[in-house]
């Protein structure tokens, strides 16, 4: 599967999207981030951010959609903030929300495979968090451009959802989990039904292409673009907008993880 044809094509379905996702979000979050050091991060994310020294770095986000946890970042004392995301309509809204906080945030709009070479070493800290890695057909590649935008000891911060749940159908609290694919899957997900997680509404869309990369991919990727482990922990909390039917089963299956991977000096 070419992977321009698919990034292309997921980008056309996240423009599709991203008026809905205005419509759910954007008067909500633009009151918040008038206020003074708002941020939309949660404790996880916040902790290890700050355990990473973020206050006073140079940070940049891959797949950064309407900016907000970007924005957060910077309120928690980042210096110079970039993201990159390939849907105008979410980079748009990235920059009104940081208009409405008169943040400094610099929000690029690009093919994520193709982040422009000047940014190069030109960051202390990537992070890619929930609902990212999934959309890319190229992991390894993906993560080698987080390695290219960071400078001597950077580090790149992901925390995302457990592929364990690509096993899993998502549903409501109440709706029974069914394991229905194998953790070692290799074929795409190929979706029609939309991307108004926030609303739950369904919609005839552009086909989405997503795709199950296994832990261990994850950190394979990230090795051999040079960077080195430094931390990793699972947690049992529930990150997304989808498996709240795995999330009332109790805390015996890890929802998600944060992942540290450091440049070398």
């Amino acid at each position: 599967m070419n992977r321009k044809d698919v990034t292309s094509a997921n980008r056309e379905a996240w423009e599709e999207a991203a008026p809905l996702h205005r419509a759910q979000n954007m008067e909500r979050l633009t009151a918040a981030f008038r206020e003074p050091g708002y941020s939309c991060l949660d404790e996880v994310e916040t902790a290890r951010l700050l355990a990473l020294g973020v206050a006073g770095k140079d940070v940049a986000q891959l797949c950064c959609n309407n900016g907000r946890e970007l924005l957060s970042v910077e309120n928690l004392g980042a210096r110079r903030c970039v993201g990159f995301d390939g849907a105008e309509g979410f980079i748009e809204q990235a920059r009104e929300l940081a208009a409405a906080g008169g943040l400094a945030c610099e929000f690029v709009c690009t093919d994520i495979y193709e982040v422009p070479a000047d940014y190069n070493t030109s960051f202390d800290l990537v992070t890619i968090t929930i609902g990212v890695l999934s959309w890319m057909p190229d992991l390894p590649g993906f993560l080698a451009v987080a390695a290219r935008l960071l400078r001597p000891g950077g580090a790149l911060f992901i925390y995302e959802q457990h592929p364990i749940l690509d096993m899993i159908e998502p549903g409501r609290a109440e709706e029974p989990v069914s394991w229905d694919y194998s953790y070692f899957r290799r074929e795409p997900f190929v979706d029609f039904d939309g991307l108004d997680y926030y609303g739950g509404e369904t919609y005839e869309a552009k086909p989405l292409t997503s795709f199950h990369h296994r832990l261990s991919d994850v950190i394979m990727a990230g090795l051999a673009c040079g960077l080195a482990v430094e931390h990793i922990e699972e947690l049992p909390d529930h990150i997304s907008n989808c498996w709240f039917n795995v999330e009332q089963q109790g805390p015996q299956l890890p929802m998600c993880y944060t992942l540290v991977l450091r440049q070398p000096d």
